[in-house]
């Protein structure tokens, strides 16, 4: 199927767009899923707090808010990411933009294919596989 990038409010598309979808096509399929509709959505940190706030209920800005669409081993959904906090969090972790970018949308995919990171656990062993996957791309 497909995956596509958009922005809403900002002016960002990921460089090497091929190349990220080849990527995560490939880290679904490690994962046991096929791919269906991916879609990215690039924002600001206003949208991604009034997201937040809309649809989960949390008032505190993030780099991430994934919409799980999927259905049986296919994995589908929307995953809106705030360009603001992925920038703030690759100058507080001292790392490119570009990989904390990457680890921010391996991190809605492994979301999609049933990780989750409420608990300290489960945030240790999802870190542990992006990484896994990062030292892949």
């Amino acid at each position: 199927m497909a995956i596509r990038f958009f922005s809403d409010g900002v002016s960002f598309q990921p460089e090497g767009k091929r190349k990220i979808s080849h990527w995560l096509k490939q880290v679904a399929a490690k994962e046991g899923k096929k791919t269906g509709h991916l879609f990215f959505i690039f924002v600001s940190d206003e949208m991604i707090l009034d997201i937040n706030n809309k649809f989960l209920q949390h008032d505190d800005y993030t780099d991430i808010v994934t919409f799980d669409y999927s259905t049986g081993d296919t994995i589908s959904g929307e995953m809106y990411i705030s360009i603001d906090t992925v920038q703030l969090n690759a100058k507080d972790y001292q790392v490119d933009f570009h990989n904390e970018m990457l680890r921010v949308m391996v991190h809605g995919v492994l979301h999609l294919c049933g990780y989750k990171d409420s608990t300290c656990n489960e945030q240790q062993e999802m870190r542990a596989i992006e990484d896994k996957y990062l030292n892949e791309y």
